[in-house]
């Protein structure tokens, strides 16, 4: 009976943030449903009516972070504390891009998103703007880089957050793909790629990027943000330096190092032997379309 009770308890509490949510913004684009929302004192972008979110910002707010996996990426300046030139795969709401102007003001920030319903939203919803020294870029990230590669172009930092309403696109996680981004990167330039922090593919995702780099940082919360830096991972005790110089910064945005540093690890999860993801075995969509999705909710 207590059970039945307790059970009773948790469905109205779903009902009553279902209520509570209010949806102030939907459309339909070429790519998907994208669904802004508002709920629990945030503004999040969905795609699709899913529980998984995209983006989310604090009503109250608006500096600070609500998502873990932002936080996570933000990690990337532990081990590039100055990038001059910066590429961000993915917009979403423009969280990063945003975050990234005020701490570095004179980067350079190239940002590249397939779906120019998505710029629109950001702009209008999540107070995302470009300026004389940033630009999106409406193409495919994968076709981006190939020509980014051909015109010998070179980024400090590379951020990889793109999406669709199932996972990453399975043309963005393969050896190859990671190979033509590899060849983006100036020598000591860092890669940060935000993937789930549970999935079926995640052994075969994490020796894909094992493969390419080599060993990187695994930062786990409800998401996983793989960082790895060109010429070798730098040591704990420069990325504690660094942590520490950029900590008056990044505490603007609701993080810093108690929250990051004890996220940092090396430790291989998989299995050895585990078969790389690449163009010609690249079964992501199909393994992750039956799964849930609750990682992009998480809140710190």
């Amino acid at each position: 009976m207590r059970r039945l009770f307790e059970g009773g308890l948790v469905a109205l509490g779903l009902l009553a943030a279902s209520a509570a949510a209010q949806e102030i913004y939907q459309e339909k684009s070429l790519y998907r449903n994208i669904v802004v929302v508002e709920e629990q004192g945030l503004r999040c972008m969905k795609f699709g009516r899913q529980e998984g979110r995209q983006t989310c910002l604090s009503l109250q707010d608006p500096q600070v972070m609500p998502l873990a996996y932002t936080k996570m990426l933000l990690g990337a300046l532990y081990l590039k504390p100055d990038p001059a030139r910066i590429l961000i795969v993915g917009l979403g709401g423009g969280t990063m891009p945003s975050a990234l102007r005020k701490l570095l003001p004179q980067a350079r920030i190239d940002i590249v998103e397939i779906d120019p319903s998505v710029v629109k939203v950001a702009r209008q919803f999540f107070g995302f703007s470009t300026d004389s020294n940033s630009a999106v870029v409406i193409e495919d990230g994968r076709v981006f880089a190939k020509r980014a590669q051909k015109q010998g172009r070179k980024y400090d930092l590379v951020m990889l957050d793109a999406f669709d309403h199932v996972y990453v696109p399975e043309h963005m996680l393969t050896r190859e793909f990671l190979l033509e981004v590899r060849s983006l990167l100036e020598k000591d330039g860092v890669l940060a790629a935000n993937t789930f922090s549970s999935s079926r593919l995640y052994d075969a995702e994490s020796a894909t990027y094992a493969s390419v780099f080599g060993p990187f940082y695994n930062l786990k919360m409800n998401n996983r943000v793989i960082l790895a830096r060109n010429d070798g991972l730098p040591p704990l005790a420069e990325i504690k330096a660094n942590a520490q110089r950029l900590e008056p910064g990044l505490g603007v945005f609701g993080t810093g190092q108690d929250q990051l540093l004890p996220l940092f690890s090396t430790a291989v999860q998989w299995p050895a032997g585990t078969r790389i993801l690449s163009d010609q075995y690249s079964p992501a969509n199909l393994l992750n379309r039956s799964e849930k999705q609750p990682e992009r909710k998480g809140l710190w």
